[in-house]
């Protein structure tokens, strides 16, 4: 049975207890909302071109996610004018001392001719909220099921866990996607990560952070289902003086989820290096 049948009978089976329940519930007692779809149709997740693979600003929310540095205008592939790289802009009063200089040293590189880096380009995991940045031109895919939600990205077969309903694990040990935990509030799928390695990045930007990061996500559906909206709060007290905040939006997109391997002998990397033999095996 795929993933997506499982769910539908998983759901399919709360439905049927929830009205065997209410048959015997006192009738002022008020039916449970079902929780959102995040599933689409069995369709994607593609993120919009305009709010990514760069964050968004939450409107009326500051502080906000690292931006271009203003000097450096970023020019994407595809619009006519030489291609640039993300150069982060360091005049941002909430990055301690260490993230400055760590930022400064690797925008230097760039601009003396380095190929910067993105956690995607460079075959690596693409930690939280990193993992926002994907969905264009590839969609993210959700798996609901009553314990446990996954999010898919065909790029290298990436999968969050997000377990539904449970506490954190008491002492989780650090990983690419750390200790997720969820839960349904009202419309909206609310995620919780701690747990996290300091290996990954934030964004596009390189932007490093402690193993005290906390990630708060809100996903919900909106413009009559054709719209998702992922709204997050970055809490790092060893990496920034404030937490920050960020949004990531994506169309609904009507695609087959298929295997996207990272390119193999992918040169030329900023930072993180994939083995690669001196001779073939073959």
């Amino acid at each position: 049975m795929s993933s997506f049948n499982l769910r539908e009978t998983l759901l399919a089976g709360g439905v049927l207890v929830a009205v065997a329940a209410s048959a015997l519930a006192p009738a002022t007692a008020q039916q449970k909302a079902a929780p959102p779809d995040f599933t689409a149709n069995k369709a994607g997740w593609v993120g919009l071109n305009g709010g990514g693979p760069f964050f968004e600003a939450i409107p009326g929310r500051v502080p906000g996610p690292i931006t271009q540095d203003p000097k450096y205008p970023f020019v994407p592939n595809g619009v006519g004018g030489q291609p640039t790289y993300r150069i982060s802009d360091l005049s941002n009063p909430n990055l301690k001392p260490w993230v400055k200089e760590h930022m400064k040293k690797g925008n230097e590189e760039v601009l003396a001719g380095k190929v910067a880096f993105t956690a995607g380009s460079s075959c690596v995991p693409l930690g939280v909220p990193g993992f926002m940045s994907q969905g264009g031109p590839n969609p993210l895919y959700f798996v609901q099921t009553l314990k446990q939600v996954r999010i898919i990205s065909p790029s290298n077969q990436q999968v969050r866990r997000v377990a539904m309903d449970v506490p954190h694990s008491a002492n989780p040990k650090a990983s690419w996607y750390g200790d997720s935990v969820g839960r349904y509030d009202g419309d909206a799928l609310v995620i919780d990560t701690i747990g996290l390695s300091s290996k990954a990045v934030l964004d596009v930007y390189r932007t490093p952070h402690s193993e005290k990061l906390r990630v708060t996500e809100r996903w919900r559906i909106i413009d009559e289902g054709k719209m998702l909206e992922a709204t997050f709060v970055v809490d790092d007290p060893d990496a920034f003086y404030q937490p920050w905040s960020g949004m990531r939006r994506y169309r609904r997109a009507q695609r087959d989820d298929v295997e996207i391997i990272c390119a193999e002998n992918n040169q030329h990397l900023f930072d993180y290096q994939i083995p690669m033999a001196d001779k073939p095996d073959f």
